[in-house]
């Protein structure tokens, strides 16, 4: 379990909105530390490398999807409703939050490496993703939950790289019609 703190707390939310806005590889970490407010020794007391940042961003952000996926949950009244809340929470992040693509395939995109630690946040994330996503499927009663599930991830990456080159005025509602017809919610 890292270390927190307030100083941490910080450089890492910097962090991550920089490296969403203009990329991973573009941010040194001197701007990182001075945009945070800290010093590299702290830097580097919090994170042995930039890498490891990186890393963390990209847990930070695994973390604030599975915490939507926990509130869809929380807000269907049994399971089977938990897939439809589930593709409006997706929607609403695409058009409200992730407005210039996926944090994931943009950091993956940057760490070729299927090795590299970076990348392997990246497909654990992925995992998660899809496998709660079958989950839903199962519980809302869907043919094919697997087929389902790995076809909504396919759309939301859609949904996110689109949102950013089209707008989400044009990728959020298709994205929404076409996931809930997959599955079999209607349009």
């Amino acid at each position: 379990m890292p270390r927190t703190s307030p100083a941490r707390d910080r450089l890492l939310a910097t962090a991550a909105q920089i490296f969403y806005r203009e990329g991973i590889h573009a941010v040194g970490v001197d701007r990182l530390v001075t945009e945070a407010g800290v010093t590299r020794a702290t830097f580097y007391k919090h994170f042995p490398s930039k890498d490891d940042l990186v890393r963390a961003y990209v847990e930070l952000e695994d973390a604030a999807l599975r915490r939507l996926f926990a509130d869809g949950a929380a807000q269907a009244d049994d399971p089977s409703e938990l897939l439809g809340v589930v593709i409006d929470g997706v929607a609403l992040d695409v058009e409200h939050h992730h407005t210039r693509g996926c944090p994931f395939i943009n950091a993956a995109a940057e760490f070729p490496d299927p090795e590299h630690p970076v990348r392997v946040a990246v497909r654990a994330h992925r995992d998660w993703f899809e496998a709660t996503l079958v989950g839903a499927a199962e519980a809302a009663g869907v043919d094919d939950p697997a087929g389902v599930g790995r076809s909504l991830v396919l759309l939301r990456d859609a949904a996110l790289v689109g949102s950013y080159l089209d707008g989400p005025a044009v990728a959020v509602p298709s994205f929404r019609s076409t996931a809930r017809r997959l599955a079999g919610l209607g349009s």
